[in-house]
């Protein structure tokens, strides 16, 4: 488990960029008020389940096509006001249409929605979060607050790999892995609560000596690689060299 001070650190870290961000946005002309021109596509993603619902009409009232799931692409073609909300006119890739609550998706097309999905994935919890994160990383490739999301998601990685074990070695019947003849990493390895991670593109390595999955650490690299004199930099220089240590461990 994550110590509380690292979580603490990362917390206030995230923050402290998140508020960093928003104050040196440019404001917006009073031209340009309005984030989405009425005829023009832009790409966005569900962000938010409690609020996706795509609607025959932009109203909290109309009637309810789908609800879309969090993650799931769309294009946005337009705005209106209406209840006290906006709503996007959107085609939900492959073919569904409607209007739903601007709050709901996230994008490029407006401006500080990096800044906004950060506090809600510092927001959130459990597997959710690790999702929003990842829309995050895949949405906002140019964005302040990357590195401190890829740190944050790895840590948030490591910890689900201690979980994992834990069940994985619970689950799995060791005599019926002997009596199979394939080798025990490989069972560890196509155990099936992974495959919602690697939907993800989120990978695990595993300790066959402590019988431990530990994150790969694919984050970690990307933070020195992209973002070297970054702070995070030097928090994702430690987090390697204890995944080496644990993978080296025996016993």
């Amino acid at each position: 488990m994550r110590c509380f001070f690292c979580s603490f650190f990362l917390l206030v870290f995230l923050v402290f960029n998140i508020n960093t961000a928003a104050q040196n946005r440019r404001r917006l002309s009073p031209k340009a008020k309005n984030p989405i021109a009425a005829k023009v596509s832009n790409k966005a993603v569900v962000i938010d389940e409690r609020i996706s619902v795509l609607r025959s009409e932009p109203s909290l009232y109309a009637k309810s096509i789908v609800r879309m799931r969090r993650g799931r692409q769309v294009l946005i073609s337009g705005s209106r006001e209406a209840d006290g909300v906006t709503f996007y006119r959107v085609t939900a890739l492959p073919n569904s249409y409607g209007w739903v609550q601007a709050e709901a998706v996230t994008g490029k097309f407006r401006r500080g929605d990096d800044a906004r999905l950060a506090k809600l994935v510092q927001s959130s919890k459990g597997f959710e979060q690790i999702e929003r994160a990842r829309i995050f990383l895949e949405t906002f490739d140019d964005s302040p607050l990357r590195p401190a999301i890829l740190l944050l998601t790895g840590d948030l990685m490591e910890e689900a790999a201690l979980k994992l074990s834990g069940e994985a070695t619970r689950q799995l019947n060791q005599r019926e892995m002997a009596a199979s003849g394939a080798p025990l990493h490989s069972f560890y390895l196509n155990y099936v609560s992974l495959d919602r991670y690697r939907r993800l593109d989120i990978n695990f390595v595993f300790n066959t000596n402590t019988k431990s999955f530990h994150y790969d650490g694919a984050n970690w690299r990307e933070i020195i690689k992209q973002f070297p004199k970054s702070a995070e930099a030097v928090e994702a220089q430690k987090r390697l060299a204890s995944l080496q240590e644990k993978m080296e461990k025996k016993l």
